[in-house]
């Protein structure tokens, strides 16, 4: 027994120090470290060197989820940012639309004052339509945009972009529409002066950057820099939407009539986006309704009244009247 156990208190061979030499051994080392790191902060640059050593390795393990977790915000924010900019660029377009006839409206406020109600907006309600294509030449200025009667388009409807009148639809099918541009050599539009309030008409000169007024007489009062408005007549365009700015006027002393150019303010050949506008009716601004030709016959209520005098021999009819003379000059001819 005595052989037994003194041969077992012996270390056996290849065991080294025991654990508790080992740990205390640690603990005093440790304990030294720290002592001359926080005087010294000599281990600053092994911590240093170790951090550089192992963000390659944190950069290695993090990437597949760092890189799905850019994908998944990458298409997110980008899709986001498409929201968010379609939202800001139909409210801009809004906001154009509504400021458009600020100036025209400006001049009608004193005349409006003593109103107790605002008036409704003359545009009702909008749509955006796209451009999938463009014949611009010396004879045709038209677009055609992808929207038809499917959506409500109909034929004559204003067609105009963020800066001005661009002109109207003139066929129309059930997905898309032929809109003839107000540049077109066909096409006429009634505007007035906004400065002088002269009344005319703009007409296409089959060139995207320019109107000719060719119904100006030399000594009417216009200027180059003058603002065209629509003056609402002819049945499609609302008073008081801006068309373009007088760029060019001559004058002939032997001509009856001035030569005046326009350029529109609708970016006739670089825009992509229209709006279609439905105006409200019986609104003041709303288009005045074209007639198809002269009155067949007359209103009673604005004829002239009769006033009390001596009796008038020649109040016949004024046919009658002017075929009696006709009809005396023939028997005495006879």
């Amino acid at each position: 027994m005595a052989t037994f156990g003194a041969g077992a208190s012996r270390p056996l061979p290849g065991r080294g120090p025991s654990v508790g030499f080992r740990f205390t051994l640690f603990a005093i080392l440790s304990v030294v470290l720290m002592f001359l790191d926080q005087r010294g902060s000599w281990l600053e640059s092994v911590r240093s060197a170790l951090l550089a050593a192992a963000y390659p390795l944190q950069v290695v393990v993090n990437s597949p989820s760092a890189a799905w977790q850019w994908l998944v915000q990458s298409f997110q924010t980008r899709e986001s940012l498409r929201k968010e900019n379609d939202a800001l660029r139909e409210e801009l377009r809004e906001l154009r639309l509504r400021t458009m006839r600020y100036e025209a409206l400006a001049r009608e406020n004193a005349e409006l004052r003593g109103l107790q109600t605002a008036l409704p907006a003359v545009a009702e309600r909008w749509l955006i339509a796209e451009i999938v294509n463009v014949e611009l030449n010396s004879l045709r200025q038209r677009v055609l945009i992808n929207r038809g009667s499917r959506n409500g388009v109909f034929k004559g409807q204003a067609v105009m972009d963020d800066r001005g009148l661009l002109g109207q639809t003139a066929r129309v099918g059930p997905w898309s529409a032929e809109v003839i541009l107000i540049t077109d050599p066909e096409h006429a539009v009634p505007v007035q002066i906004e400065r002088s309030g002269l009344r005319t008409i703009a007409v296409g000169a089959g060139d995207a950057r320019s109107l000719a007024l060719p119904y100006l007489p030399a000594n009417a009062d216009v200027q180059p820099g003058d603002l065209l408005i629509t003056s609402g007549f002819g049945g499609v365009f609302p008073a008081g939407y801006p068309v373009a700015h007088i760029s060019e006027v001559r004058r002939d002393a032997v001509q009856p009539l001035a030569q005046v150019r326009a350029t529109p303010l609708a970016r006739l050949d670089r825009t992509r986006e229209v709006m279609l506008v439905w105006f409200r009716d019986g609104h003041p601004a709303a288009p005045a309704p074209a007639t198809a030709g002269d009155l067949t016959r007359g209103d009673p209520s604005i004829q002239p009244q009769p006033t009390s005098g001596p009796p008038d021999f020649g109040s016949q009819p004024q046919a009658t009247a002017a075929t009696t003379p006709r009809t005396s000059g023939r028997e005495s001819e006879e």
